[in-house]
């Protein structure tokens, strides 16, 4: 077998696996966010890396099912929420 071949073979199971190790360890916080936003309220969970993106996203899937338009998408994502809880994974 030529060299090329198991050079590139180990190489292609290192990168396999450095894709699959860092895919798992990105989504370390779970958060859910509950937005109040014209009378109405949403909650959604999210992961991230980090508590701060992981409150992030879940604020904006929430906005995302309260809003109908895009001037009141910017303005929910501008409303505090009412409920915060993350928990590390």
């Amino acid at each position: 077998m030529p060299k090329s071949v198991i050079v590139g073979g180990i190489f292609g199971v290192l990168l396999v696996g450095a894709i699959v190790y860092l895919s798992l360890g990105l989504s370390q916080y779970e958060c859910e966010v509950c937005v109040t936003f014209n009378g109405r309220t949403q909650c959604r969970s999210a992961s991230g890396a980090d508590a701060r993106t992981a409150t992030s996203t879940a604020h904006d899937n929430a906005c995302a099912f309260l809003v109908s338009s895009k001037t009141e998408g910017i303005l929910c994502r501008q409303t505090p929420p009412i409920q915060v809880s993350c928990q590390k994974r």
